[in-house]
This record gives C-alpha cells, structure tokens and sequence, in this order.
C-alpha cells in the first residue's frame, strides 16, 4: 500500500479525543493515536489537519505572496551539545576534459537539523513511563510508548517521521510577533534571546488580541523572538561560548499547564518559532513543553525558523495569518527534518 494511501486511511480510525476538553483528558499528559507503528500513530496531532480544514486555510491565499520560513542552512555554526557543524560538499563527476572532471557536479550534505531551522519529529523527545514521575525520570518513553531500542533500531520506523512526509503539513499558520510587541511598549521591554527571558502566556494572549487573531481548529502556531538578528550580531568567539556553555539560556515561552490547556482546547496542530527550544529554557518547574507536545499528544515543535521576513511582510500587510506549507524529508525513521516551509499571503 502506498504511503500516502495508508495515511489517509488510517485517518478513518477514532480522533475524538481531540474533541475532549483538557480538564477532561483522562492523562493530560498522555494522548496516544492509533496502533503501535501505524500511519495514525505517525501523524500524532497533525491528524487534526484533514481536507476540510486545510481547504479552508487555503482562503487566506489572497496575494500570491511567498515568504520562506528557512534559516541559512549552515547555522548555527556553532552548537549545543556537540553538534556537528553543517558540511556541503561539490564534488565533479567524469567528464570530458583533460582532468576527467567538470561535465557537471553534483553536492553532499552532512547535516543534523537541528542546528538550522527544523522540525522536531515524535522520536526527538521521551517523556516518563510514569506521567506522575518526575521530569527528571530516567525511565522514559517516546510517543506511543515507542522506546529507545525501537528507535535505535534501523530496521524499525515507529513514528519516524516518514509518515508527515506524503501530505506534508500545511494549514492556517498565525504568527505572534511578540520581538516586535515588546519593542513598543511603554517603556520597552528588553531581553536577549540567549537568556531565561521568558514570554507569559497572558501575554501570548494579549499580542495575538493586538494582532486580531482569534486561533482556529488546525492552526500551526509561529512565535518570534528575535534570534537570528542577535545571532548574526554575535562574534566567532561568543558562538563558540554559547556552543560550549555547560548551562546555555534560551528564552522561549512559559512551561506552563495554562499554555497547554490552551493549545490543547484551541485545537493547535503543531507551533513553531525561531527559538532555539521554542520553550525557555532551562526549563523551570515541573511542565516540560516537548515531554507533553511531543511525547504526549505528537505535536510537532517547530524551532530556528527563520520568522524576520514573515514578521516584515505582517506588519506591511497588518495581518497575522497565513497559508503556511511544509515538506518535511521522506527519511524512514526520521527524527527531525529542515521544514522546506513557505508562508503564502
């Protein structure tokens, strides 16, 4: 059965724990789809985005304007956790020439996407066996209850990310542009992204009140910060001490339970942004963001995509929603990929 195929039938089986109210959900923190290694399974949240809702999102095409939501793919040139740099080689293929080379070429890439704009798929990120545990729990599952032997697993694809691939994610994409909300307020607030600045779900509420948003079922969720000007304003020597802090701050918004009732009753597919954790980070409490959106519910988390242009082309426009598209790779197994993501107006 073609891949395509089985997602859209495995999209048949019971999604009506979507319509549940977070007060309601049984485990808040648990809300598995589908069979184990199932297409449903593979999809998570992004079930929520049939046909018909994305259909509807197409109506906010009006322009034909695109924007790309991708970062320069070599950055971070400097990374967390050991990271390896992005490597892209041209190498020449026999030719007729005096050298055997230069009829045409064709290019290598070594990358881990998660230095650039990417999408965090359901195998990044486990959660506790136990949801009353602590975040700290070393006894740990994936999304489904996938383990870490399955994962590592070459010949076992179980929500890899594979499965976002044949119908890609596309919606109504909204943007809460708090860099540029906190720029003008009185007086204005100011912060480093690489800090535990951290942005208050009131005051997610409050932009997107300001921006005359009002969230719909299905809608991919953008939070801008600002960290790719910063970025690109660092010298050699302060990326490589980010990239070498053994206690790295990334600001983000607030890991709180009231931000995920919201995404929850709101009917949030995925969220995105271009902070490196898209949540502050270090994370303070006991509510972890990709504990419960990626291993919890399989709700992609969206992080470094570049939102400079889309925050440009709002403001001209005075309007916050869009037609967003996105193709993540084919890679069976797949953990994370680049986003290959526009915004149409």
């Amino acid at each position: 059965m073609a891949a395509g195929t089985e997602a859209r039938e495995d999209a048949r089986y019971d999604v009506s724990i979507f319509e549940t109210r977070f007060k309601d959900l049984p485990d808040a923190k648990r809300a598995w789809l589908g069979e184990p290694g199932s297409a449903l399974e593979g999809l998570g949240r992004l079930a929520i985005l049939t046909e018909d809702i994305v259909a509807s999102a197409a109506s906010e095409i009006k322009l034909g304007r695109r924007v790309g939501l991708g970062w320069d793919i070599t950055k971070l040139e400097y990374s967390q956790f050991g990271r390896p740099k992005c490597v892209h080689k041209v190498v020449p293929l026999i030719g007729p020439d005096a050298t055997g080379m230069g009829t045409c070429f064709d290019d290598i890439y070594e990358i881990n996407p998660q230095t650039s704009s990417q999408w965090d798929g359901f195998r990044h990120y486990s959660q506790p066996r136990d949801t009353k545990a602590s975040v700290h729990s070393t006894d740990r599952v994936f999304y489904g209850g996938t383990t870490k032997e399955e994962i590592v697993d070459t010949s076992n694809h179980r929500i890899g990310i594979q499965h976002w691939a044949p119908q890609g994610i596309a919606g109504r994409g909204i943007l809460v542009d708090y860099a540029s909300w906190a720029a003008t307020q009185s007086p204005p607030i100011r912060y480093s992204t690489f800090s535990t600045h951290s942005i208050p779900f009131a005051v997610l509420l409050e932009v997107l009140k300001a921006q005359n948003v009002i969230p719909k079922k299905g809608d991919i969720l953008f939070v801008r910060t600002g960290v790719g000007p910063e970025w690109d304003e660092f010298s050699e020597k302060r990326k490589k001490e980010y990239a070498t802090s053994a206690t790295p701050e990334h600001a983000g918004m607030e890991a709180c339970t009231e931000l995920l009732e919201w995404l929850w009753d709101s009917g949030i597919s995925a969220v995105a942004g271009d902070a490196i954790s898209w949540e502050v980070y270090p994370t303070p409490g006991e509510v972890s963001m990709h504990e419960y959106l990626l291993a919890g519910w399989g709700l992609p988390i969206g992080e470094l995509f570049d939102l400079e242009a889309l925050s440009t082309t709002c403001k001209e426009l005075d309007r916050y929603t869009f037609f967003v598209a996105s193709v993540p790779l084919n890679m069976p197994g797949g953990v994370s990929s680049p986003p290959n993501a526009l915004a149409i107006f």
